[in-house]
């Protein structure tokens, strides 16, 4: 457990480092608590490795003022556990369903009795997101993601890939990029 939350720590600082995240973004977690362990996704999921996760992300979260949302398994169509503000803020939809460790995942389960009032959304196009066993969290990142280079490549023994999204170029050749106010 301390090997998972160190490498936690780490990927976090990364991201608090960064200029990536602002107050008010969008982060999206997906996390797979049997890949930490070793296993196949969905096979040994653990509220314990859940709990080192979601500390860790909180602390991102109090550090950078940034909304968080927790991606359920594919069991629940990947929805995502968020806190009823985000929802209202964004303009979210609400679905009927409370995620458990045999569907939704051990992240999702635990994220759901941890936050202050959470509710299940089904769609969210966030600004930054990280992934830990490859649990596949793009479907809710908006356009463009850009892939974030993280300091560990994985958390214990699951594959952790992060990014951050920028706005689109658009206009061609004669289109200019950098802002010209002062």
């Amino acid at each position: 457990m301390e090997t998972i939350k160190k490498d936690m720590d780490t990927v976090v600082e990364d991201f608090i480092k960064s200029d990536h995240l602002k107050k008010g973004d969008v982060f999206v977690l997906g996390c797979s608590t049997s890949e930490i362990f070793g296993e196949r996704i969905g096979t040994s999921g653990s509220e314990q490795v859940a709990a080192i996760v979601f500390d860790a992300v909180k602390k991102l979260k109090e550090k950078t003022g940034i909304h968080l949302a927790f991606q359920c398994c594919e069991h629940l169509n990947r929805a995502l556990v968020v806190e009823r503000e985000t929802m209202e803020r964004f303009q979210l939809e609400e679905v009927s369903v409370v995620p458990v460790p045999n569907a939704g995942g051990s992240m999702a389960s635990y994220a759901y009795k941890h936050l202050e009032d959470p509710v299940v959304v089904e769609f969210i196009r966030a600004d930054a997101g990280m992934d830990i066993g490859e649990t596949l969290i793009g479907m809710h990142l908006k356009h463009v993601a850009v892939p974030f280079r993280l300091s560990k490549k994985f958390v214990k023994n699951a594959r952790v890939t992060a990014a951050y999204t920028r706005p689109k170029l658009i206009g061609g050749r004669r289109a200019n990029y950098e802002s010209t106010r002062s």
